[in-house]
């Protein structure tokens, strides 16, 4: 079966872009060679033979008592579904929508790749102004762009590398005025839904702009999982970069949009989409997923707004044949409190992924969290200790806002039988005591012989 040759494959490596990255942009005249990392152990266990699969009362007899816990809260809904033969093997609530919080980077990851296949770049260019020495900073919506060498994201594209470009491309003409281009994108740039405190200098997302670097942040400096300083206005920021890197006054940055018939005076691109949704998937990227997310939007004619990529995201989704009625959004992040997503939606978009028959999506798996091993999964799954048995064998993305516990992914059971599953927890008082009583959850799947 495609997917268990997918698991077993992606098992033998540590998990996540970076490692990736790093090799593709590296400076060709430095003569440092890193050490290599120690080869690690395989974090998925493979799948021979598609094992025994577990019985609907097996199932219901393991997990009924956890999720009726208090500590899952007042309201919980899961789905968990056997992807071999597609059948449901427990569910509760499951076709009633929660609020999915960073869950929703899943449905969001699916549309993007589905959009604009996995292969595409994001191309930011330079072009000339209006007036002799006049250059336009294009912004073509990449989040993860880099002022230089010093990069929050490896491998991305470089102010410093475009700006060479230009300085040639102008020959003997000094350059004037920098103008920032920010016309891809338009409506508001917070979301609907939003926690007032999602958006301060030190907040969980950035004002979403087409042209920014290292996803909006002041400085490249990575603090885990968010509280990463932010720029008030990023693609201000990214301009006055750009003017100081080609010699221009950076006083005089200010937005314009580029002459209709500009020529071009240099580009550089991202790193492949692929690489891109990795990281917004394992480190549950606020700024990559809107931004992102708005590739949907122009890949499908829609406007680049709020409103215009939630269309688009679900109608990506629709054309896949997934149950859109039980899924509604107001962002692409999950940040927002008026998002609905089922289990059964999230259940069957991974399935789908895991299938093969939509060869783009399986990429989705590369960027999950890994138990005890990876991104927001990295320290979960620790205690108790029968939870341990988790560890390089769940594989999800997780969901946190406050009263809000999500978890949706994919797991290994003991006798090798992949399952997907999804479990969305709202009401919960005590934030680490329901992210454990998630993970209690996975963990009993893993391990049950049920």
């Amino acid at each position: 079966m495609v997917v268990i040759l997918v698991v077993a494959t992606i098992g033998l490596v540590k998990p996540g872009p970076v490692k990736g990255w790093l090799d593709a942009e590296r400076e060709t005249a430095a003569p440092y060679v890193p050490a290599p990392d120690p080869l690690p152990t395989p974090v998925l266990a493979a799948a021979e033979g598609g094992g025994q699969a577990p019985t609907e009362a097996g199932v219901k007899a393991a997990l009924d008592a956890l999720v009726t816990s208090a500590a899952m809260g007042t309201k919980v809904n899961v789905a968990v579904l056997d992807v071999a033969s597609d059948q449901v093997l427990y569910e509760r609530n499951a076709e009633d929508m929660a609020t999915p919080a960073s869950t929703t980077k899943l449905l969001a990851a699916a549309a993007i790749l589905k959009a604009r296949g996995p292969a595409y770049r994001l191309s930011t260019r330079a072009v000339a102004g209006p007036e002799p020495g006049d250059v336009v900073l294009v912004g073509g919506g990449d989040p993860t762009l880099s002022v230089g060498a010093k990069q929050y994201f490896p491998g991305a594209a470089r102010l410093d590398r475009l700006a060479a470009q230009v300085k040639t491309a102008l020959g003997g003409t000094k350059p004037a005025r920098v103008l920032v281009d920010t016309s891809l994108f338009s409506g508001p740039e917070t979301g609907q839904g939003w926690d007032s405190d999602n958006i301060t200098p030190g907040g969980q997302v950035s004002r979403i702009q087409p042209l920014m670097t290292d996803g909006g942040r002041a400085k490249p400096t990575h603090h885990e999982f968010g509280g990463d300083p932010r720029s008030p206005d990023p693609a201000i920021a990214a301009g006055k970069a750009f003017a100081k890197l080609i010699g221009a006054p950076t006083g005089t940055v200010k937005r314009a949009p580029a002459p209709a018939t500009a020529a071009q005076l240099g580009v550089v691109q991202s790193p492949p989409l692929v690489q891109l949704t990795d990281w917004m998937l394992e480190q549950s990227d606020n700024t990559l997923a809107e931004v992102l997310g708005r590739q949907a939007a122009l890949a499908g004619g829609d406007p680049a707004t709020f409103d215009g990529t939630a269309t688009a995201v679900l109608d990506q989704l629709n054309a896949l044949g997934l149950p859109v009625d039980q899924a509604k959004l107001s962002d692409s992040s999950g940040l927002s409190r008026r998002n609905g997503i089922s289990p059964t939606m999230l259940t069957q978009l991974l399935a789908l992924a895991a299938s093969g028959k939509e060869p783009g999506l399986s990429s989705m798996f590369s960027g999950l969290p890994v138990a005890g091993w990876s991104g927001t999964l990295e320290g979960r799954f620790a205690s108790p200790k029968p939870n341990q048995i988790a560890h390089g064998v769940v594989r999800a993305k997780t969901g946190t806002l406050s009263g809000v516990n999500t978890m949706a992914g994919q797991l290994i059971t003991r006798d090798g039988r992949l399952l997907v599953f999804a479990i969305m927890a709202s009401g919960s008082t005590d934030a680490a005591g329901g992210k454990a009583a998630l993970d209690k959850v996975a963990a009993k799947l893993v391990g049950c012989g049920c």
